[in-house]
């Protein structure tokens, strides 16, 4: 430090430093901090490079007054590469981060790579191609850039697609078909079933074995649920998706969603894709792979056209269920939309509006037009898979 303190000098481990936390805080503040925390090991050094290349290249942090090191490689002795762009290429860099950090944190450093900075080589180049490790961030990726991929590399990138759908067929597939398996009923059951078990009943069925001192209740006789059979004749379920490019995540569940309610008896699944156009996919829904290279990210929307289409679909309008993915940002006719929805909910059927179809389901949507098609009649909010194949359960099994 300045200003006449003096730190003494860590013992060397290896060469890493001592103080796991001073080089936490140096990572995080920069290279100016190095006077306070002192300088990196060979291994934070290089984290801290991966980082630079970049994280270095965001103007906004010029704006924001946020001091940095220069643009090339820091080292630990506070040498540096020059201020020229750095040599790192995208291979090396991905190299770099899968043997620096954690899985986790390679996901999040390659999402914002691909979605924040656009370093589009990542999906588009067969050498990087070749390195990277299949994730549900560089499937995006790949949904979004594959208009740019000659046939090789776009051989190559259905190597993505396919392990992620994989992955998550592996594991919506049960969480899904478990919701048709049959509603709970309010009559007790003699099978002791975890899944089934009533919490609220067995409490009430014990009560005369409460043990104030101790205060709980001993439970002697357990209570469970029955569950009654599902009847799925003749149900249609239609997925209108919107394909513009903030809907990718919603795209890719959609069609994983599909393709496992496919095979369910009396189910009869749709899914049709839709910008200015509407695809009808229902034909590729038994191979979701296919399905997604397929599907051209990005245009316009017309919802009222793909709403159009589907009403034209429905066979049986009190034993059908349309679910229109988007995030309703109408580039069509609102009011024509509003009255299709309008007419379908008065023969019967059931429309649901989903702002999001994935994992996290987290809500972006035009709330003004959302709340005209609720007031239509429609359902609107956001869903998961397995959610939504709950809300179908409930409704195929009255």
């Amino acid at each position: 430090m300045t200003g006449g303190q003096h730190r003494p000098a860590a013992p060397e481990t290896g060469g890493a430093a001592a103080d796991a936390g001073l080089e936490r805080w140096r990572l995080i503040l920069g290279a100016p901090a190095e006077r306070a925390t002192g300088p990196l090991g060979e291994q934070a050094a290089a984290r801290d490079a991966a980082l630079e290349w970049l994280y270095g290249r965001d103007t906004d942090l010029e704006r924001r007054g946020v001091r940095r090191g220069p643009a090339g490689a820091r080292t630990g002795d506070g040498r540096t590469g020059g201020d020229g762009p750095s040599a790192l290429t995208p291979v090396d860099w991905l190299d770099d981060i899968h043997r620096l950090f954690p899985k986790e944190t390679v996901e999040r450093l390659e999402r914002d790579a691909v979605e924040r900075y656009e370093i589009n080589e990542i999906v588009t180049d067969p050498e990087v191609l070749s390195r990277v490790e299949p994730n549900a961030t560089l499937l995006r990726a790949v949904l979004r850039t594959k208009h740019l991929m000659n046939p090789e590399v776009l051989a190559m990138a259905r190597r993505i697609v396919e392990a992620v759908v994989r992955e998550l067929m592996d594991r919506l597939r049960p969480e899904l078909r478990r919701a048709f398996t049959g509603a709970r009923s309010r009559l007790p059951s003699r099978l002791p079933l975890a899944r089934d078990f009533d919490f609220k009943g067995t409490v009430r069925a014990n009560l005369s074995h409460y043990q104030p001192e101790q205060r709980r209740v001993l439970i002697e006789r357990p209570r469970f649920h029955s569950r009654t059979r599902r009847h799925l004749e003749r149900w249609q379920l239609i997925l209108l998706v919107d394909q513009s490019g903030s809907m990718a995540g919603s795209v890719i569940h959609s069609a994983v969603t599909a393709a496992c309610l496919w095979s369910l008896p009396g189910l009869r699944t749709h899914l049709i894709a839709f910008d200015t156009s509407v695809v009808d996919l229902t034909s590729d829904v038994t191979d979701p792979v296919e399905l997604l290279i397929r599907v051209q990210l990005g245009g316009g929307t017309d919802i009222a056209r793909a709403v159009d289409y589907a009403a034209g679909l429905v066979e049986n309008p009190r034993r059908s269920i349309v679910v229109v993915v988007s995030d309703f940002y109408e580039g069509g006719d609102p009011y024509r939309l509003v009255r299709t929805v309008r007419s379908l909910v008065e023969q019967g059927a059931t429309v649901l509006g989903l702002a999001a179809l994935d994992e996290e389901a987290d809500p972006v949507y035009d709330r003004a037009l959302a709340g005209r098609l609720a007031e239509a009649g429609a359902q609107v909010g956001a869903m998961t898979p397995g959610r939504l194949a709950e809300f179908v359960a409930e409704k195929v099994g009255r």
